[in-house]
Protein backbone atom coordinates (compact mmCIF):
# COMPACT_ATOMS: atom_id res chain seq x y z
CA UNK A 1 0.00 0.00 0.00
CA UNK A 2 0.76 3.21 -1.18
CA UNK A 3 0.86 6.82 1.42
CA UNK A 4 -1.20 9.61 0.07
CA UNK A 5 0.16 13.26 -0.08
CA UNK A 6 -2.19 15.51 1.37
CA UNK A 7 -1.70 19.16 -0.11
CA UNK A 8 -2.10 21.20 3.17
CA UNK A 9 -2.96 24.59 3.16
CA UNK A 10 -1.12 27.06 5.70
CA UNK A 11 -2.06 30.35 7.24
CA UNK A 12 -1.75 33.86 5.15
CA UNK A 13 0.00 35.68 7.64
CA UNK A 14 3.30 33.98 6.82
CA UNK A 15 6.03 37.07 7.76
CA UNK A 16 3.25 39.50 8.64
CA UNK A 17 4.00 41.58 11.89
CA UNK A 18 1.20 39.87 13.68
CA UNK A 19 -0.42 36.21 13.82
CA UNK A 20 -4.25 35.33 14.08
CA UNK A 21 -5.06 32.63 15.90
CA UNK A 22 -4.49 29.49 13.87
CA UNK A 23 -8.16 28.04 14.27
CA UNK A 24 -9.63 31.10 12.42
CA UNK A 25 -8.24 30.23 9.40
CA UNK A 26 -7.55 26.70 9.43
CA UNK A 27 -10.38 24.07 9.61
CA UNK A 28 -10.21 21.45 12.19
CA UNK A 29 -10.03 18.17 10.31
CA UNK A 30 -6.92 20.08 8.39
CA UNK A 31 -5.08 20.96 11.22
CA UNK A 32 -5.92 17.04 12.09
CA UNK A 33 -4.36 16.01 9.16
CA UNK A 34 -1.22 18.21 9.34
CA UNK A 35 -0.88 17.19 13.35
CA UNK A 36 -0.71 13.17 12.06
CA UNK A 37 2.33 13.67 9.41
CA UNK A 38 5.56 12.97 10.01
CA UNK A 39 7.06 13.60 6.40
CA UNK A 40 6.74 16.71 4.51
CA UNK A 41 8.28 18.34 0.84
CA UNK A 42 8.22 22.16 1.88
CA UNK A 43 9.61 25.38 0.55
CA UNK A 44 11.56 26.40 3.34
CA UNK A 45 11.74 23.41 6.69
CA UNK A 46 12.38 26.05 9.24
CA UNK A 47 8.98 28.40 8.25
CA UNK A 48 7.34 24.80 8.36
CA UNK A 49 8.30 24.11 11.92
CA UNK A 50 7.17 27.05 13.24
CA UNK A 51 3.88 26.34 11.30
CA UNK A 52 3.89 23.18 12.56
CA UNK A 53 4.33 24.41 16.21
CA UNK A 54 1.38 26.35 16.44
CA UNK A 55 -0.65 23.51 14.97
CA UNK A 56 0.71 21.53 17.80
CA UNK A 57 -0.48 23.70 20.80
CA UNK A 58 -4.00 22.83 19.09
CA UNK A 59 -3.39 19.60 17.79
CA UNK A 60 -1.44 16.76 19.08
CA UNK A 61 1.57 16.10 16.79
CA UNK A 62 1.66 12.35 16.22
CA UNK A 63 5.74 12.99 16.66
CA UNK A 64 7.84 15.62 17.89
CA UNK A 65 8.99 18.37 15.38
CA UNK A 66 12.90 16.99 16.11
CA UNK A 67 11.48 13.64 14.59
CA UNK A 68 9.76 14.86 11.69
CA UNK A 69 11.57 14.89 8.10
CA UNK A 70 11.59 17.26 5.89
CA UNK A 71 12.41 17.84 2.22
CA UNK A 72 12.72 21.05 0.50
CA UNK A 73 12.08 21.98 -3.15
CA UNK A 74 15.31 23.41 -4.87
CA UNK A 75 15.50 27.07 -4.36
CA UNK A 76 15.92 27.59 -7.95
CA UNK A 77 12.23 27.24 -8.43
CA UNK A 78 11.00 29.07 -5.95
CA UNK A 79 11.09 32.63 -7.65
CA UNK A 80 9.95 30.70 -11.14
CA UNK A 81 8.07 28.09 -9.97
CA UNK A 82 7.81 24.68 -10.84
CA UNK A 83 4.75 24.30 -12.79
CA UNK A 84 6.20 24.02 -15.95
CA UNK A 85 9.58 23.16 -14.93
CA UNK A 86 11.55 19.93 -15.96
CA UNK A 87 12.31 19.46 -12.17
CA UNK A 88 11.45 15.44 -11.46
CA UNK A 89 10.11 15.53 -8.26
CA UNK A 90 9.52 11.70 -7.63
CA UNK A 91 12.70 11.04 -5.25
CA UNK A 92 10.90 13.56 -2.28
CA UNK A 93 8.00 11.04 -2.33
CA UNK A 94 9.99 7.95 -0.97
CA UNK A 95 8.22 7.96 2.16
CA UNK A 96 4.71 7.52 0.25
CA UNK A 97 5.77 4.74 -1.77
CA UNK A 98 6.87 2.80 1.48
CA UNK A 99 3.03 3.30 2.66
CA UNK A 100 3.72 6.40 4.48
CA UNK A 101 1.86 9.33 4.38
CA UNK A 102 3.10 12.80 3.47
CA UNK A 103 2.26 15.99 3.04
CA UNK A 104 3.47 19.42 0.61
CA UNK A 105 3.22 22.76 2.54
CA UNK A 106 4.19 26.35 0.98
CA UNK A 107 4.64 28.87 3.23
CA UNK A 108 1.28 30.34 3.12
CA UNK A 109 -2.04 29.29 1.42
CA UNK A 110 -2.26 26.54 -0.36
CA UNK A 111 0.80 24.77 -2.06
CA UNK A 112 0.43 24.54 -6.10
CA UNK A 113 -1.64 27.37 -6.62
CA UNK A 114 0.41 30.42 -7.43
CA UNK A 115 3.06 28.92 -5.00
CA UNK A 116 5.59 25.83 -5.55
CA UNK A 117 4.80 22.57 -5.45
CA UNK A 118 3.15 21.50 -8.94
CA UNK A 119 5.91 19.39 -9.73
CA UNK A 120 5.81 17.52 -6.59
CA UNK A 121 1.56 16.63 -7.55
CA UNK A 122 2.66 15.92 -10.76
CA UNK A 123 5.27 13.16 -9.73
CA UNK A 124 2.71 11.68 -7.10
CA UNK A 125 -0.09 11.12 -10.25
CA UNK A 126 3.03 9.79 -12.21
CA UNK A 127 3.51 7.36 -9.10
CA UNK A 128 0.44 6.37 -8.59
CA UNK A 129 0.04 8.27 -5.15
CA UNK A 130 -3.42 9.17 -4.00
CA UNK A 131 -3.32 13.06 -4.12
CA UNK A 132 -5.71 14.67 -1.37
CA UNK A 133 -6.02 18.55 -1.45
CA UNK A 134 -7.12 19.70 2.17
CA UNK A 135 -9.86 22.77 2.72
CA UNK A 136 -7.92 26.14 4.21
CA UNK A 137 -7.82 29.91 2.91
CA UNK A 138 -6.94 30.68 -0.67
CA UNK A 139 -6.02 34.30 -1.08
CA UNK A 140 -6.77 34.74 -4.70
CA UNK A 141 -10.77 33.27 -4.57
CA UNK A 142 -10.90 35.07 -1.16
CA UNK A 143 -10.22 38.07 -3.12
CA UNK A 144 -12.03 37.56 -5.85
CA UNK A 145 -15.36 36.79 -4.18
CA UNK A 146 -15.10 40.48 -1.95
CA UNK A 147 -14.41 42.16 -5.22
CA UNK A 148 -17.83 42.57 -7.13
CA UNK A 149 -16.24 41.68 -10.42
CA UNK A 150 -17.26 38.32 -12.93
CA UNK A 151 -16.53 35.39 -10.74
CA UNK A 152 -17.47 32.96 -13.47
CA UNK A 153 -15.06 33.42 -15.88
CA UNK A 154 -11.16 34.91 -14.31
CA UNK A 155 -7.77 34.11 -14.68
CA UNK A 156 -4.78 34.58 -11.62
CA UNK A 157 -2.01 36.01 -13.93
CA UNK A 158 0.65 36.00 -11.11
CA UNK A 159 2.75 39.63 -10.96
CA UNK A 160 3.20 42.14 -13.57
CA UNK A 161 6.67 43.45 -14.57
CA UNK A 162 8.67 45.94 -11.92
CA UNK A 163 10.45 47.95 -14.79
CA UNK A 164 7.94 51.02 -15.76
CA UNK A 165 7.05 50.88 -19.43
CA UNK A 166 6.99 47.05 -19.52
CA UNK A 167 4.46 47.07 -16.73
CA UNK A 168 2.00 49.74 -17.98
CA UNK A 169 2.17 47.56 -20.90
CA UNK A 170 1.22 44.92 -18.77
CA UNK A 171 -1.73 46.79 -17.12
CA UNK A 172 -2.97 48.20 -20.51
CA UNK A 173 -3.00 44.38 -22.01
CA UNK A 174 -5.10 42.81 -18.98
CA UNK A 175 -7.50 45.87 -19.08
CA UNK A 176 -7.94 45.19 -22.76
CA UNK A 177 -8.77 41.62 -22.36
CA UNK A 178 -11.07 42.34 -19.37
CA UNK A 179 -12.96 44.47 -21.00
CA UNK A 180 -13.09 42.61 -24.50
CA UNK A 181 -13.92 39.32 -23.10
CA UNK A 182 -15.35 40.29 -19.41
CA UNK A 183 -12.43 37.76 -17.74
CA UNK A 184 -11.74 39.48 -14.42
CA UNK A 185 -8.01 39.51 -14.29
CA UNK A 186 -6.29 39.05 -11.05
CA UNK A 187 -2.63 39.58 -10.03
CA UNK A 188 -0.48 39.92 -6.90
CA UNK A 189 1.82 41.87 -5.32
CA UNK A 190 4.67 41.39 -3.19
CA UNK A 191 4.63 43.77 0.35
CA UNK A 192 6.14 47.40 -0.30
CA UNK A 193 5.90 47.01 -4.01
CA UNK A 194 1.54 47.59 -3.12
CA UNK A 195 1.49 50.86 -3.12
CA UNK A 196 3.79 51.75 -6.28
CA UNK A 197 1.85 48.83 -8.58
CA UNK A 198 -1.65 50.70 -7.27
CA UNK A 199 -0.42 53.91 -8.75
CA UNK A 200 0.38 52.58 -12.16
CA UNK A 201 -3.13 50.75 -11.77
CA UNK A 202 -4.66 53.96 -11.10
CA UNK A 203 -2.82 55.91 -13.76
CA UNK A 204 -2.70 53.58 -16.50
CA UNK A 205 -6.18 52.15 -16.56
CA UNK A 206 -9.44 53.58 -18.10
CA UNK A 207 -11.69 55.38 -15.74
CA UNK A 208 -14.76 53.24 -16.14
CA UNK A 209 -12.37 50.40 -15.51
CA UNK A 210 -13.18 48.53 -11.85
CA UNK A 211 -10.17 47.59 -10.02
CA UNK A 212 -10.56 45.65 -6.75
CA UNK A 213 -7.67 45.53 -3.82
CA UNK A 214 -7.12 43.17 -0.98
CA UNK A 215 -4.75 42.95 1.47
CA UNK A 216 -3.97 41.26 5.18
CA UNK A 217 -6.63 38.40 4.02
CA UNK A 218 -7.83 36.51 7.27
CA UNK A 219 -6.36 39.15 9.53
CA UNK A 220 -7.11 41.55 12.02
CA UNK A 221 -6.06 44.71 9.71
CA UNK A 222 -8.02 42.57 6.78
CA UNK A 223 -9.29 45.49 3.91
CA UNK A 224 -10.97 44.78 0.52
CA UNK A 225 -12.03 48.01 -1.53
CA UNK A 226 -13.66 47.74 -5.22
CA UNK A 227 -14.56 50.55 -7.37
CA UNK A 228 -14.04 52.45 -10.80
CA UNK A 229 -10.47 53.62 -11.40
CA UNK A 230 -12.44 57.29 -11.50
CA UNK A 231 -13.56 56.20 -7.85
CA UNK A 232 -10.41 55.09 -7.12
CA UNK A 233 -8.46 58.75 -8.37
CA UNK A 234 -10.50 60.53 -6.01
CA UNK A 235 -10.76 58.75 -3.11
CA UNK A 236 -7.37 59.06 -1.83
CA UNK A 237 -7.10 55.54 -0.49
CA UNK A 238 -3.99 53.84 0.18
CA UNK A 239 -2.56 50.16 0.86
CA UNK A 240 -0.72 47.94 3.65
CA UNK A 241 2.59 47.80 2.85
CA UNK A 242 3.22 45.30 4.94
CA UNK A 243 1.09 42.47 3.42
CA UNK A 244 0.73 40.73 0.20
CA UNK A 245 -2.27 42.53 -1.91
CA UNK A 246 -4.48 40.64 -4.65
CA UNK A 247 -5.60 43.08 -7.25
CA UNK A 248 -8.56 42.48 -9.44
CA UNK A 249 -9.06 44.25 -13.15
CA UNK A 250 -12.06 43.85 -14.43
CA UNK A 251 -16.23 45.45 -15.19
Amino acid sequence: MKGRLYLVPAPLDFGCDSQCPIVQSMPANTLEVAASLRHWVCENAKSTRAYLKRVGEVMTLAVPLQSMDFAELPHAIHKKGDHSSSFDARHLLSPALSGMDMGLVSEAGMPAVADPGASVVRAAHALEIAVVPLVGPVSLLLALAASGMNGQSFAFVGYVPSAPAERVARIKALEALARKTGQTQIVIETPYRNSALLLALTQNLQPTTRLSTSSGITLESETHRSASIAQWRVGGWSLDNRTPTVFCIGQ
